[in-house]
């Protein structure tokens, strides 16, 4: 069984923007992976995030239309809510961490999701956040990984 992973929104975003000629195949290395293998894990944030860059930050950006079908095709995942529980482990994570609320949120999801790895250009790549050890998708592979 493969591991459970966590992708934060960047990983989409890369996938999705042509202009970012090297990290735009990385990215499409590991979401055919994570789907195929469906290990991967996300968060309604993450979901939030991905439609906002996707329509507003990206040129020419996404359609809205387009964007909606790939937030619909990703609730396949499962996203974790933003709730009390994934709330009070992103305040332990901030003061524990010192992460900004935001990446304390997508950790805590990551947590709450019982993943391995959170797949982040984000954070400190190789930094273990209470079981949950964190990769630059754009440094290691999906084969070097899983």
């Amino acid at each position: 069984m493969t591991a459970a992973v966590f992708v934060d929104s960047n990983l989409f975003v890369y996938h999705r923007d042509a202009s970012e000629e090297e990290k735009q195949p990385k990215a499409e290395a590991w979401l055919r992976v994570l789907w195929g293998t469906r290990s991967g894990r996300i968060s309604y944030q993450v979901l939030h995030e991905y439609y906002v860059s996707v329509t507003t930050k990206l040129k020419p950006g996404l359609s809205s239309e387009d964007a909606r079908d790939d937030v619909r095709s990703l609730m396949a995942w499962k996203p974790i809510a933003l709730d009390a529980h994934t709330l009070d482990g992103a305040f332990a994570v901030e003061k524990r961490f010192g992460f900004s609320f935001w990446d304390s949120l997508i950790v805590s999801a990551a947590q709450r999701a019982e993943c391995a790895y959170l797949l982040s250009e984000d954070l400190q790549a190789g930094q273990n956040l209470d079981g949950v050890m964190v990769v630059n998708p754009f440094e290691q592979g999906p084969d070097s990984v899983l």
